[in-house]
């Protein structure tokens, strides 16, 4: 062991130092200048209707020291087409100003504050660009409470946040404000108002940075920098130059202090990028500050080094140089680039020059050692299938294994199936965001287990049950059947289409596939060995997952810690000094994002019951061992195997924060939260390695995806088609299920193609309002039938329409985390099942062994 540990300390120092030189993160390009050849100071910018909007500012006319400051109201518009970029004549603002600051909303640029040479003001006005007629429209906008100018803005949704700028025309009345505008409130006059909210920290400031971005939990507002005076501006003690880093929560209407920047930035220009990462693209130091007036025009100029910050890691890296620093202006998001139009590059000195900004990928081919890898991975999996399609006769050997499949191999099959790609790379970003707080959901289920044991796995053997859903027949009705198997199908066409999707999206930073391509390659995969070899190569490809998934997962956790600045006592002391290792919330919120420990235990129990006692998927694991007894070793596998693994994938989460707080140079703006696993393994892992990694991701989603093809097809046979005698012969049934696992594979891959989206903040989150969308109900249909006995058929439909009915209604409007959902669903159908039971007549049934009350009959 201590061999191999050093062999893969020298790999690993090996790879880890090819990568240790920054890249230049950003690329700059000229657009043509705005039309003033002189540039302009503190113009209002920003972007509507793919157009860009510059109007006002202040600038000296040359040569400019001989002359006082001059403000504008004139308004310029670039428009973007096919022959390039042009600047038009977009007229005059009401008046001449500088010196305020904007946001681009989807109605149009809002402008706030500002002076001119002589008053500071309030106002508020946005500016909108209708492209047929070529012309800019004025809306008045409420007030400020105070005049501001030298302040800057940012959004979150449809709320504006205002922080720091000066009341009036000196330094010394700079401020502490931190005002709100929610947009969403404009129809109701009494409510469209500028809102005062709880104060900045620190010092008083004007010419900081305001900027948004998600922080691993939710959208929070960075107000960063600025300056401020206390004194007589003759005197240099009078003036602070400041580089704190302020966070504030909307949620918990709180602040907290970050990191300082490496260096002052007053009146630079920010920008949040991707999911973590914040761009300043400009911004002064206190150098030669003081000598602005005697160096003149010999002054070099502000700092050509921009800078990238990463919330979740709260960590400053240089982004590269720039070929000029802009400050006094507004960087915006035009399309896929960033663009900096005008502003001050040194002392009385403006600008023209346009720059579009581009953020630069890093590359690394995949090697032809990881190609080979990961083919020779795959093709096995292929392989698996041919070889069990020959022993497959009959239904029975394509849906249940024969019933001789070892206790070992099912209990591994039900870890892989429920422990996803989702798993394998949703956890350790969850983790990596956030902290183990999820983590206590997966140590439910050997409770859960308990129940799966001794209540629902007793009632599928004594029924020799094929499909979970005949138990529902047996209990209720053949209708509530059809419903619970109809609910199920739906719900696992979408867990395909969310796992291929999401894990696409993942794979697509470790490998040179589209996500579309390796959508399609798990889905063609998975179709053609679930489809010849039923679920014992379903069962065996989840018993080979499982150990790729847990080597590869082992050896990358290795590789994390030993990369880690100090090693172990380095990760161990990066995850305690950021509470990453928390593992508890005791508030009551159901809504907040750091969920609370009631809302994990509850939702967890919920998740889990449903999973063992309704998922068709699982249950169909009870049915395919010799005996109940062997069955129940499956499910204490699986239940065992649970725990390892929660500490293995939430612990690689924890590292890999070390790892990038210790190297936030190697982070790629360009990647999501959710891909950082998967950048790690293409980025810093050995070849070979890699391939053997990625594979793992790849194993891990198939391990979900067939089992849904197989247990979906099952489910249709037998509860579809086989009660209404639609086949003949058993033959019939067989070639039936071979022609319904591949189609639902083909709806599961378009699915799959149709839902990728690169916006999405989590896909463990997203994973779990699937779940709950449909689960719930199912959990609570199981759960009305095995602990009662009044309930019957009618309570049955009734509660699970208004169970989905609930479900729907909480993801649609309201906020409450979707780990909620499958308990609310649960009971709901229950609650609502059982009152409508109550009132219409009891079950004429018999229900001996189907009810944890008459077990006792068996």
């Amino acid at each position: 062991m201590n061999q191999i540990l050093r062999v893969l300390i020298l790999v690993a120092a090996t790879v880890f130092s090819s990568f240790a030189t920054a890249q230049e993160l950003l690329s700059w390009n000229e657009l043509p200048p705005v039309p003033d050849e002189l540039g302009l100071a503190g113009p209002f910018v920003g972007v509507h209707n793919d157009a860009m909007i510059v109007a006002g500012g202040a600038n000296f006319p040359q040569p400019v020291w001989d002359n006082d400051k001059v403000w504008h109201d004139h308004v310029f518009v670039m428009k973007r087409s096919v022959d390039g970029f042009t600047w038009k004549d977009g007229g005059r603002l009401d008046r001449a100003v500088a010196y305020g600051t904007t946001v681009s909303t989807e109605d149009g640029v809002v402008c706030i504050g500002g002076n001119d040479s002589a008053e500071t003001f309030d106002d508020v006005f946005m500016l909108s660009w209708d492209a047929e007629s070529d012309q800019i429209a004025t809306v008045v906008f409420p007030a400020l409470p105070k005049p501001c100018a030298f302040s800057a803005a940012t959004m979150i949704g449809d709320v504006i946040y205002v922080a720091g700028g000066q009341s009036g025309q000196s330094l010394e009345t700079a401020m502490t404000n931190f005002w709100s505008l929610d947009l969403s409130k404009r129809s109701s006059p009494g409510d469209f108002v500028w809102k005062e909210l709880p104060a900045l920290p620190g010092p008083s400031r004007a010419l900081n940075l305001t900027v948004s971005q998600h922080n691993g939990y939710n959208d929070c507002v960075y107000v960063i920098s600025g300056r401020r005076q206390d004194g007589p501006a003759e005197e240099e003690s009078s003036f602070d130059f400041l580089r704190d880093v302020w966070e504030y929560n909307p949620q918990t209407s709180q602040w907290r202090q970050r990191s300082d920047a490496p260096r002052c930035v007053m009146a630079g220009t920010s920008i949040k990028y991707g999911q973590s990462h914040v761009f300043v693209l400009g911004g002064a130091t206190e150098k030669l500050f003081f000598q602005g007036d005697g160096l003149k025009d010999d002054h070099p100029g502000f700092v050509k080094e921009s800078l990238a910050y990463h919330t979740i890691t709260d960590t400053w890296v240089t982004a590269g140089s720039m070929p000029a620093n802009h400050v006094t202006t507004t960087a915006m998001q035009w399309g896929n680039d960033i663009v900096v139009a005008t502003g001050e590059i040194r002392p009385r000195v403006r600008s023209p020059n346009v720059y579009r900004v581009s953020v630069n990928r890093t590359e690394r081919h995949f090697g032809r050692f990881n190609y080979v890898v990961l083919i020779g991975y795959l093709l096995s999996m292929v392989g698996v299938g041919v070889y069990f399609a020959r022993k497959n006769k009959n239904t029975d050997d394509f849906f249940r294994g024969g019933g001789h499949v070892p206790w070992w191999a099912a209990g591994c099959s039900i870890f892989a199936t429920m422990l996803s790609s989702l798993t394998f790379t949703g956890l350790p970003s969850k983790a990596y965001a956030q902290d183990w707080v999820y983590s206590i959901g997966n140590f439910t289920i050997p409770l859960v287990a308990i129940v799966a044991v001794y209540i629902a796995m007793p009632f599928f053997r004594r029924i020799d049950a094929t499909s979970a859903y005949e138990y529902l027949e047996k209990r209720f009705s053949r209708s509530v059947r059809l419903f619970g198997s109809a609910s199920f199908t739906l719900f696992h066409l979408f867990r395909m289409a969310v796992v291929m999707s999401l894990t696409s999206l993942a794979l697509a930073v470790a490998t040179p596939l589209t996500p579309a391509q390796s959508v399609l390659l798990m889905g063609v995969l998975s179709i053609l060995y679930c489809t010849m070899g039923g679920v014992e190569a379903v069962i065996w490809t989840d018993t080979i997952q499982t150990v790729v998934l847990l080597g590869g997962a082992l050896i990358a956790i290795i590789l994390l810690v030993i990369g880690t600045d100090g090693g172990a006592s380095g990760f161990l002391s990066a995850a305690n000094a950021s509470d990453k290792i928390q593992i508890v919330n005791l508030h009551l919120s159901p809504t907040s994002a750091r969920i609370a420990l009631w809302v994990i235990v509850v939702g967890a129990i919920g998740q889990n019951l449903s999973s063992y006692t309704a998922d068709q998927a699982v249950v169909q694991r009870y049915m395919t061992t010799a005996d109940e007894k062997l069955a129940a070793r499956s499910i204490w596998t699986n239940a065992v195997l649970t725990i390892p693994a929660t500490l293995l994938f939430f612990g690689i989460g924890t590292a890999l924060y070390a790892f990038y707080r210790s190297h936030p140079e190697r982070l790629d703006p360009t990647i999501t939260t959710d891909q950082v696993f998967p950048y790690f393994i293409a980025h810093e892992m050995p070849i070979g390695l890699a391939g053997l990694i990625v594979a793992s991701v790849f194993a891990a989603a198939q391990s979900t995806v067939s089992t849904s093809m197989n247990s979906t097809a099952t489910a249709l046979v037998t509860d579809f088609l086989r009660p209404y005698n639609v086949c003949k012969t058993d033959g019939g049934y067989l070639n039936a299920a071979r022609g319904l696992t591949l189609l639902m594979g083909l709806v599961g891959t378009l699915l799959g193609l149709v839902f990728v989206n690169p916006e999405i903040k989590s896909l463990f989150d997203t994973f779990l309002v699937v779940i709950g969308l449909f689960m719930g109900v199912l959990g609570g249909l199981f759960v009305l039938g095995g602990t009662t006995t009044r309930a019957n058929s009618t309570g049955a439909l009734f509660g699970a329409l208004v169970g989905a009915a609930v479900m729907f209604s909480l993801w649609k409007f309201t906020a409450i985390n979707g780990y909620l959902y499958t308990s609310c669903g649960i009971t709901s159908c229950f609650v609502v099942g059982y009152l409508v039971s109550l009132v219409t007549p009891k079950p004429t049934g018999d229900l001996t062994g189907l009810t944890i009350h008459t077990l006792q009959k068996m």
